[in-house]
C-alpha cells in the first residue's frame, strides 16, 4: 500500500514537474522577442549589421538611446501617449461602468435593445468608421489635437460587456439594503457598486491602456504635426540617419513598450482577481 501511494505521490511531482517546464518554456517564448530587442538596442553598429548573429554582443553601447533621446522629441511623445491613454482609460471606466450599472440594475424601457446594439457593434471593424469618424472631427476643428484620439475611443462596447458581467453577478438585496438606508441611484454607484469591482475595474484599465498606448493607425490620420505625435507614430517617423539603423529604432520601441510593463505589474494583482472572480461566479 505505502508502495503504491509512493508511485502516485511520485507520478504527480513528475506532472507538476512537466506542467511547470512547460509554462515556463512557454513563457520564455514570449521573451524572446524583447530579449532580441534588447540585444540589439545595445550592439555597436558594425554587431547590428554583422552577419553573424549575436544575442550577447562583445561590446555593448548606449549611443542609440543617446542618439534618438537627443535627434527625436521622445519625452514629448512620450507624454502626448501618456495623456491620450490615461484620459481615454479613465473615461472608458467611468462611462462604461455607468452604462454596464445602468442597464443592468437599473428598470427603463428599451435597455435590453440598446444592449444589444452595443453588442452588435463588436461586428463593425474600426476601420469601417475612419472616414465618417474622421469628417466628424475635422468638422469640430480637432484635427492634430488630442482630443481627436481620446473622444472617438471613450466609450468602448467590450468595456460595457464586461461590467455588464460583473453587475449581473453582483447581488440585487445589496442595492435594495442600500434604496432602504437612504441611499440615491448616484451614491449606490459610486459608494458601493464601484468599491466591489476594483477586479473589473483593474483589467478594463489595462486593456484600455495598453490598447490606447498601442493605437498607430488612427493617431497616423489624425495627428499631423511632429510635436503631436504619440510614440508608435513617431518611432516609425523616426530616422536618425539616411541609413536604417536598427539599434536606433529597437531601442526607441524598447522605450516605448517599458511603460507598458510598470502598468501591468502595478495591475497584475487586480486583473488575477478579476479572472477568479469571473470564474467562480455564474
Amino acid at each position: 500500500m505505502s508502495t503504491a501511494n509512493g508511485r502516485l505521490i511520485e507520478s504527480k511531482r513528475v506532472r507538476t514537474a512537466g506542467l511547470y517546464a512547460a509554462l515556463y518554456g512557454t513563457a520564455f517564448l514570449f521573451l524572446v522577442p524583447y530579449i532580441y530587442m534588447l540585444s540589439t538596442s545595445l550592439k555597436p553598429e558594425r554587431f547590428a549589421f554583422s552577419q553573424q548573429p549575436y544575442w550577447i554582443p562583445p561590446e555593448f553601447t548606449f549611443n542609440w538611446y543617446t542618439i534618438i533621446l537627443r535627434e527625436a522629441p521622445m519625452i514629448q511623445w512620450m507624454v502626448n501617449t501618456l495623456i491620450i491613454a490615461g484620459t481615454t482609460t479613465l473615461l472608458v471606466v467611468i462611462l462604461d461602468s455607468m452604462i454596464a450599472f445602468s442597464l443592468t440594475k437599473l428598470d427603463w424601457p428599451g435597455k435590453r435593445i440598446i444592449f444589444t446594439v452595443i453588442i452588435a457593434s463588436f461586428m463593425v471593424p474600426i476601420y469601417a468608421n475612419m472616414v465618417p469618424l474622421y469628417t466628424i472631427i475635422a468638422d469640430f476643428g480637432l484635427v492634430d489635437s488630442p482630443l481627436a484620439v481620446i473622444m472617438p475611443f471613450s466609450a468602448m462596447p467590450i468595456g460595457v460587456f464586461l461590467f455588464t458581467q460583473f453587475f449581473q453577478d453582483l447581488p440585487d438585496s445589496i442595492i435594495e439594503a442600500a434604496k432602504i438606508d437612504g441611499f440615491s441611484t448616484f451614491q449606490i454607484y459610486t459608494r458601493i457598486v464601484l468599491p466591489l469591482m476594483k477586479p473589473a475595474i483593474a483589467a478594463l484599465s489595462l486593456y484600455t491602456f495598453v490598447y490606447t498606448w498601442n493605437q498607430f493607425l488612427w493617431p497616423l490620420i489624425v495627428l499631423q504635426g511632429e510635436s503631436s505625435f504619440t510614440l508608435p507614430v513617431g518611432i516609425v517617423t523616426m530616422q536618425p540617419t539616411q541609413v536604417f539603423q536598427p539599434g536606433a529604432q529597437m531601442a526607441g520601441t524598447l522605450i516605448a513598450a517599458a511603460p507598458l510593463f510598470i502598468v501591468f505589474l502595478i495591475l497584475q494583482e487586480h486583473l488575477v482577481n478579476a479572472v477568479q472572480m469571473q470564474g467562480t461566479t455564474g
